[in-house]
Parts: structure tokens; C-alpha cells; sequence
């Protein structure tokens, strides 16, 4: 079968981009500096303190990855690597295995933030950016194109490419009968980095990697890529992959299943 890796980011404010962008010097705390930031913002956006996606820092990548050797949730997080070397990991893996890769609105922001990102620490991802110049078969397949189906963002698909029919993860999640976030939300990330709460933020990106590869699960189903004994098979798969990992966050995951 060919791999298919779901991911998502979670991200704080690029406190050493902003210095450098309004020269502030070192005696400026961490905090005061995203003060300022987020108020420049809401200012400029009339209420939204959210960072310009050049200016989001990434601290994890959260997978879900179902492979023919099954199912596992792994991230690419600080404190184990700096973002350089999260960046790096995560499209060396695209670069080995050439996955399917599977998001919640990865193509309005993820991927995104991973370009700018990935360029400010010379991050090299040729396999990624194949077009078709060095692999023929991406000409009419690739990472890049918003219709192709190498990157899979089910949000934009689902709404047919409209915004105004984008519907947040968590909702559907809930609707469809799958835990949804529990605890925390992107807009209490930066906050519990503050707190130091660096394996909370990587506990709560792993679920939402987890809900996004079940509603990827019923739109196969729904696209008769899957049939219904395969998919209870799947769906069982994910539930006893998560009740074999010993950790608390997997525990409360499979407590909200309905």
C-alpha cells in the first residue's frame, strides 16, 4: 500500500524573527516582544492577534502514519530538535517513503509555514517540490498542485476549494462521533509554551492528528475507497494501536470515543 502520513503543526510567535524585524535588542523579554507583536496585529487586522505564517515558529509535527506494518503517532518536537531539524525530519520522510499526505487545512497553512520556515533554516526537499522535472509521474501527481492527491487537505476538499464551506476539525470530529480536541486549542499554544508545557502541546497535536486520520477513514468510505468491513477493520486498528501505548493522552482519547 503506499504510506499514508496525516500531520499537523503547532506553533508559537517567531520571538528572534520579530527582533530582528524591529530591531530589538536582547534586553526586550520573550514575552514583551510578543506582546507588541500580537497588538501590531490586532491593529492591523482589526481583532485577530494571529502571526503573519513567515512569523510562526514551528515546535512540533505531529504523524499519524498507517503503513502495510500498521499504525503508529509519532511527532517531530522541541525539546528533542530545534525547528531546523523537525522541518528537515519531516520532509526527509517524504523523501524516503513518498507518502500520501493528509492535513486539515494543510495547503492554508501548514504547508505554508513550512515553506518559510524550511527556507529560513535551508531546509532541502527536492522530492517534495517535484513537479515533474526529475520524476515524470509527479507531472500529473504532485505535493504542490491544490487538485492533485500526493497532499490530501480534506478541509479544503470537502468544502470544494470554498471557504465559506470550511468547517473546523473539532466540530466534525464531535459530529461524526470521534473525541475531537480535548483540552487545549491552537489559541492556547502559545500560553502553555510560556508554562514550559512543551509535552502538553505534543500530546494535544497527536490527537489532532488521530481525528484528522479518522475523518480521513470515513471519506474513504464515503469515496468507496474503502468498503465498510474495511473500514471497522481500520477503525479497530487505530483503537488498539492507541490502547497499546501507556500514556495518559491516548487513555482520555479512548475514553471520549464514542
Amino acid at each position: 500500500m503506499t504510506p499514508v502520513l496525516v500531520f499537523d503543526l503547532e506553533c508559537i510567535p517567531d520571538v528572534a524573527g520579530l527582533r530582528r524585524l524591529h530591531d530589538l535588542g536582547p534586553a526586550v523579554p520573550d514575552q514583551e516582544v510578543a506582546d507588541m507583536a500580537m497588538l501590531m496585529r490586532r491593529q492591523q487586522t482589526g481583532g485577530s492577534d494571529f502571526m503573519p505564517l513567515h512569523l510562526q515558529r514551528v515546535v512540533t509535527i505531529s504523524c499519524a502514519l498507517r503503513t502495510d506494518a500498521g499504525f503508529k503517532v509519532f511527532s517531530l518536537s522541541e525539546p528533542d530538535a530545534d525547528e531546523g531539524q523537525i522541518i528537515q525530519r519531516f520532509f526527509d520522510g517524504i523523501e524516503k517513503y513518498t507518502p500520501q499526505i493528509v492535513s486539515w487545512n494543510g495547503g492554508g497553512f501548514d504547508l505554508p509555514v513550512l515553506h518559510y520556515r524550511g527556507m529560513l533554516h535551508s531546509v532541502s526537499a527536492p522530492r517534495y517540490w517535484d513537479q515533474g522535472e526529475d520524476d515524470k509521474d509527479f507531472k500529473w501527481n504532485n505535493y504542490i498542485s491544490r487538485y492533485h492527491s500526493r497532499h490530501l487537505d480534506l478541509m479544503d476538499l470537502l468544502a470544494l476549494y470554498q471557504p465559506r464551506g470550511a468547517v473546523a476539525l473539532d466540530a466534525l470530529a464531535k459530529l461524526f462521533g470521534f473525541p475531537g480536541k480535548l483540552g487545549m486549542d491552537g489559541s492556547k499554544v502559545w500560553d502553555a509554551w510560556q508554562a514550559g508545557q512543551i509535552a502538553d502541546i505534543r500530546d494535544y497535536c497527536e490527537t489532532d492528528v488521530v481525528n484528522t486520520y479518522l475523518v480521513y477513514l470515513r471519506f474513504q468510505l464515503m469515496r468507496g475507497h474503502l468498503t465498510r468491513e474495511h473500514y471497522e477493520r481500520e477503525i479497530a486498528l487505530v483503537r488498539d494501536s492507541l490502547a497499546a501505548v501507556d500514556a495518559p493522552h491516548w487513555r482520555q482519547f479512548l475514553e471520549a470515543w464514542a
